[in-house]
């Protein structure tokens, strides 16, 4: 495995120049994307300069072009927008512009260009790059520049970092500011979906997307709504008689809550508008229900990037001109196509025709985890349209042994998609205890395969039940564990089920925390986080916060670190940034305990800075699933559901199900982008069972950016180097479409 070698990394950038600019439309977390780029640049040793108003300010130059130190981008991680402003420009589209522009950087050594923006901002940077040379001839010939100095810069390097709403920008897997916009519209859903039931009432809710329907598509999966116009799929002629059936049915079953969602540009198969008024007036008309429209317009920014229409392939537009819709859903990307299809199958009921010999159960397993009940309402109605019996278990291994079985229907999980916590109950107990009890319940309703969603428990109950399998033959059937845990510490998964909103309920309360101290000087917290012995959420957390240290059992620590870091903060102190936040996962140290931390930092800190301390305990279970979550667990049910038919039917003989491979009983889990099933009997060997957490964790090739961008004079021998991938929020970022 490749290490690092901080010394040289530190050197790389020296006689080098860096210049960041953000354009177009702003997009919440390009401030994170311009601190990381900055403070990277200066720990490389390279001149950073901040290009301010964008490419306008690149074509001006002057005042609009400033060199940047370390405290010139302090305190912007958690702020909306862009602080160094963005600006549309009319003279970079121009080639006296761009000269203009290519002046200003020779000036001043700049041959290194930071672009965040969207589809026309990099573009446009791809232009001046490809004009670089003739551009720098042109200023030779009119006596602006040598031609020692052309030579000298004659080659522009761009970078570009897309922040932008469209998750399906061509060269990257997630855009800065597409989760904070789904989280602006899920929270006006979830706002909504009170006042409704209170009322009963149905929303039709308007999101942007004049020509992508990807906004739309991805908060239905998430919200559970009944209905969904996009733009790539137009509904059939007489959808207007199809929905309002619908929607009296789903009323008539009780229901008080009708959601539509509708982006801006829906269009029925004839090219003709679909407006949020004509469905509003549609309802009314047909049904007589209470109908209510809601535009969100530019609420979705919130400091969000620019629209869907801003980037798209001339390939998916022409193919929607032509009508090939189906060809336009396909053209969007494997990730568009796959939700769409998902949303399909689980919004509207599609009975088998064939019922299946095959009968299912699903339990939760552990602590509660945002997403659990995504996942089993998925699972349920994936199950019933496979033609299974699908049963749930309320709390866990150890109702399964108690006999707590009902038989669920399609509409029984109706909306459980934006629940917090588990519907069904979940407890952490495992199975060894209940052997006999189990094998009885199982046998007693001729269970063939089980779906435990849970964290370590689940994993570990559900490898129990494989090595009993010698001993109970009821116990070669088809397991399935779907990974759903705050701590993040299940083998077989870079991600579980629920660490999303852990992490952002761990950031938001951290942004509070910090903010409460606006008004006073030179004050440090000290939070401590949850997660057993993995350090994920404190360190995913801490570099989504800019924290000053993040404390974890997996990076060993001893007091001469702990002294450096007093040192670090005391001299920081000193400075304009006047205060600190140090993270401290619950179990990183037997001794260092968070009193620990506090009276250590409070004593080296006297008469310089004075401490307080928070315990976040079960905040950072979260409440409602952020979007993410509510994804993720809606397709890993899916997933898991087909992966055990397909198992069940291959290992279907004469009359019955029998399954002993190792094969047969996997964890389900996002494995470098891709959803992969491992075998919970080869994972075993990758398991640290005493501290309950994978032998190896990706993430924790994140520690060295943690450090690095928090200004640490690090002087660790080694770090595994690996792909900074899959972060969360702000100056992270998850393939959150796969």
């Amino acid at each position: 495995m490749a290490t690092v070698d901080l010394e040289k990394l530190r050197m790389s950038g020296a006689g080098k120049a860096i210049g960041v600019l953000t354009s177009g439309g702003d997009a919440q977390g390009m401030n994170a994307a311009v601190r990381a780029v900055t403070r990277m640049g200066i720990y490389v040793g390279a001149k950073v300069f901040l290009i301010y108003e964008g490419y306008e300010g690149l074509v001006e130059g002057g005042e609009n072009i400033k060199p940047a130190d370390w405290l010139s981008v302090s305190n912007i991680i958690q702020l909306g927008g862009t602080v160094i402003g963005s600006a549309r420009c009319k003279a970079f589209t121009t080639r006296e512009g761009r000269r203009a522009a290519a002046y200003n950087l020779v000036q001043r050594g700049i041959t290194n260009l930071c672009v965040i923006g969207g589809d026309g901002s990099l573009t446009g940077a791809n232009i001046f790059r490809n004009e670089w040379g003739s551009l720098l001839e042109e200023l030779v010939a009119a006596g602006k520049i040598s031609e020692s100095t052309a030579q000298k810069y004659s080659h522009l390097s761009i970078a570009g970092l897309v922040g932008s709403i469209d998750n399906d920008f061509c060269g990257t897997d997630m855009t800065i500011g597409t989760d904070s916009a789904l989280h602006r519209i899920m929270e006006v859903i979830d706002a909504i979906t009170t006042t409704a039931q209170s009322h009963q009432r149905t929303f039709v809710l308007e999101v942007m997307g004049r020509h992508c329907g990807y906004l739309a598509l991805v908060s239905a999966l998430a919200s559970g709504a009944d209905w969904l116009f996009i733009p790539e799929a137009p509904p059939e002629d007489g959808w207007e008689n199809f929905m309002c059936e619908r929607l009296g049915e789903t009323r008539s079953r009780g229901s008080r809550l009708n959601i539509i969602i509708i982006a801006e540009g829906a269009i029925d198969r004839h090219g003709k508008p679909i407006s949020s008024r004509y469905v509003k007036d549609l309802v009314v008309q047909r049904l007589g229900f209470d109908t209510r429209v809601t535009v969100l317009g530019h609420v979705q920014r919130g400091g969000t990037p620019s629209a869907f229409d801003r980037i798209l392939t001339k390939e998916v537009q022409k193919a929607m001109d032509e009508k090939r819709f189906d060809e336009a859903i396909q053209l969007r990307g494997r990730s568009f196509e796959n939700n769409w299809n998902i949303y399909k199958l689980l919004a509207h009921q599609k009975l088998s025709k064939e019922k299946t010999n095959f009968s299912l159960a699903i339990l939760n397993v552990g602590a509660p985890a945002a997403g659990m009940n995504a996942a089993v309402r998925s699972a349920v109605r994936t199950g019933i349209s496979q033609g299974h019996t699908v049963y749930v278990v309320h709390d866990g291994f150890e109702g399964l042994a108690k006999g707590q079985v009902q038989e669920v229907s399609w509409h029984d999980v109706a909306g459980w998609l934006g629940r917090g916590g588990s519907m069904l109950g979940t407890k952490r107990t495992l199975p060894k205890s209940y052997l006999e009890k189990i094998v009885e319940n199982i046998r007693a309703h001729n269970i063939h395969a089980l779906l435990v969603i849970g964290g370590f428990e689940a994993y570990e109950g559900v490898l129990q039940l494989v090595e009993a399998r010698g001993r109970y033959e009821e116990l070669c059937l088809v397991m399935c564990v779907v990974p759903a845990t705050i701590s993040n510490n299940v083998p077989g998964t870079d991600f579980s089920l629920g660490s999303d909103t852990a992490v952002n309920a761990a950031m938001e309360s951290c942004d509070r925390i910090k903010q409460s101290a606006s008004g006073t000087k030179r004050r440090v917290f000290i939070v401590e986080t949850m997660g057993g012995y993995c350090g994920y959420l404190a360190t995913v957390t801490g570099i989504a916060v800019g924290a000053d240290a993040a404390y974890v059992f997996e990076d060993p620590f001893n007091i001469q670190d702990l002294k450096a870091n007093v040192e670090h903060m005391t001299e920081k102190m000193k400075t304009e940034i006047q205060r600190g936040l140090v993270l401290r996962n619950e179990k990183c140290h037997e001794h260092y305990t968070t009193e620990f931390l506090y009276n250590l930092y409070s004593s080296e800190g006297k008469g310089v800075f004075d401490c307080r301390t928070n315990v976040l305990g079960h905040l950072q279970q979260g409440g409602a699933p952020t979007p993410f979550d509510r994804n993720y667990g809606t397709k890993l049910g899916v997933k898991a559901m087909l992966w055990m038919s397909e198992k069940l039917r291959a290992v279907y003989r004469n009359g019955r199900v029998f399954a002993n491979a190792p094969d047969s009983a996997c964890v389900i889990g996002l494995r470098k982008k891709a959803v992969a099933f491992s075998p919970v009997t080869e994972l075993k060997k990758d398991t640290d069972f005493e501290h309950r957490m994978p032998r190896e964790q990706w993430w924790l090739n994140l520690r060295l950016m943690l450090k690095m961008l928090a200004h640490y004079r690090i002087s660790m021998a080694d770090y595994v180097s690996g792909e900074l991938e899959h972060v969360t929020r702000r100056s992270l970022s998850i393939d959150k479409g796969f």
